[in-house]
């Protein structure tokens, strides 16, 4: 174990209910001594019993945020807290709604002795499932909070229906898709799933959240559907597949999408949508996962357009043109099992196959439909050159690094029997050799998220690391 004292930072938009879990952090019985710094100090109920020596230890940050044009006051308060090491086990940094966490989270790296004394825990953003949103599309703040967050708290559920709510989750894994998501009402919730989660130590972080590497994908869906040789018939259209299925799909994206056109109902609906066909090895969930990565490769191609009507066939990306009961003819040159990825959810353009259900269904994170921040996630087991991977890491930081929140992953050197292991903030970047890989397959898994980021970009400086 580690004996830096853990630090965890605690952000999210103007009322998402950070003081409220301040608070409840501050008064539970969990045995910690915790020192707080925080910005605002609102009107917390401090127990003293549990910040010790709260005339010391609590501090209030001068005239602006910690992240920001304060930072130097944030290091200066750490220092004299090193001084007072043997009186608390904690540390929780509170930042104000309009923060953007990603240089608090920086200091931590770049200060040698910051680096030596603390240990930056997690970053944990409170959201507002109400106002989130709104939020989202009037301030890139609102986004930036989400994107660093190791933990989103996703706040307030019980303001919200179903429907929003499912929503919600996907608008954040689109913008975060590695990201631990915890639901709640008024902050009540266990409070070891945002203190000691160690998403900085990937042991840790994979033992809590095993999908913490996993690489995001740029579909929302996939089926896997068992169809004769011939024509299959596809239908879109939520008139049509809610009377057929009984299904209500009705989703908010208001926010998301730019809308040509609106259903039956008078709702928004997809003006287009990417669709891949591609076959399948077996029936069962481990042969769809056998097929993700060609079908993630695939989705990097320029999809090719389809009016309602046109033939498909498998292995070409399309981009249906909808309308309100689009259909198109999917020919297959044999029987067998054929997995179908859409860009969106089903539910979202009233996608089925004509008289089939899928047997095995798999729904991803959202990709993010703005594009304007989202994360892409690259697995490869290929062995890494380390030279070729410092070269490549140091130009992307520097052509790239304002573009980049957050990065992390675990690398397979050749030649080495441990695992790389790496963190990154902005343009500040930390890794390390860790414990051997043993018995385990070697895979590369590396999760960028940002900006405007370009998957052919980094899967192509990926590939000039292979050794």
């Amino acid at each position: 174990m580690s004996d830096r004292i853990p630090v965890t930072v605690l952000t999210g938009f103007l009322g998402s209910g950070k003081t409220t879990l301040l608070n409840r952090i501050l008064s539970e019985q969990h045995g910690k001594r915790i020192a707080v710094i925080e910005n605002e100090f609102g009107e917390v109920g401090v127990d003293h019993e549990l910040v010790i020596g709260a005339q010391e230890e609590i501090f209030e940050t001068a005239n602006g945020c910690i992240c920001c044009t304060v930072r130097g006051d944030l290091i200066r308060v750490l220092g004299q807290l090193r001084k007072r090491r043997e009186r608390f086990d904690y540390i929780l940094i509170e930042t104000t709604g309009l923060a953007d966490p990603g240089p608090v989270a920086q200091s931590f790296f770049v200060d040698e002795d910051l680096k030596e004394d603390f240990e930056l825990d997690a970053v944990v953003t409170l959201v507002d499932a109400a106002h989130v949103l709104r939020q989202l599309a009037d301030s890139p703040t609102a986004a930036d909070q989400i994107a660093f967050a190791d933990v989103l708290v996703l706040n307030k559920t019980d303001l919200v229906d179903a429907t929003t709510l499912a929503g919600v989750e996907q608008a954040l894994r689109g913008i975060n898709g590695t990201a631990r998501l915890v639901r709640t009402e008024r902050a009540s919730l266990p409070l070891d799933q945002v203190l000691d989660v160690g998403a900085f130590d990937l042991d840790r972080a994979l033992s809590v959240n095993a999908a913490f590497l996993e690489a995001p994908r740029p579909f929302e869906w996939a089926g896997l559907y068992t169809l004769p040789a011939g024509h299959a018939k596809l239908h879109t259209g939520a008139h049509e597949a809610s009377h057929e299925h009984g299904h209500d799909h009705a989703h908010e994206h208001e926010h998301e999408h730019e809308h040509e056109h609106e259903d039956a109902h008078g709702h928004a609906a997809l003006a287009a949508v990417s669709l891949l066909v591609l076959p399948v090895a077996g029936s069962d969930a481990e042969a769809l996962e056998a097929t993700l990565e060609a079908a993630t490769s695939a989705f990097g191609d320029t999809a090719r357009p389809a009016a309602s009507g046109t033939h498909l066939v498998p292995g070409t990306l399309y981009q249906l043109q909808l309308e309100h009961s689009a259909h198109f003819e999917l020919v297959l040159p044999k029987a067998g099992v054929w997995a179908v990825f859409t860009e969106h959810h089903p539910g979202e353009f009233g996608f089925h196959v004509r008289g089939e259900a899928a047997h095995l269904e798999r729904a991803f994170g959202s990709h993010h439909h703005d594009a304007e921040i989202g994360s892409i996630g690259i697995a490869d087991p290929r062995a890494l050159e380390p030279n070729k991977v410092n070269d490549w890491l140091s130009y992307l930081l520097q052509s790239r690094g304002a573009d980049i929140l957050r990065m992390k992953g675990v690398l397979n050197f050749r030649g080495e029997a441990r695992r790389y292991v790496f963190h990154g903030v902005h343009m500040i970047f930390e890794g390390k050799l860790e414990r051997p890989w043993g018995e385990q397959a070697r895979m590369n898994r590396l999760v960028f998220i940002g900006r405007k980021l370009d998957r052919h970009e980094l899967e192509a400086g990926f590939e000039s690391c292979i050794a």
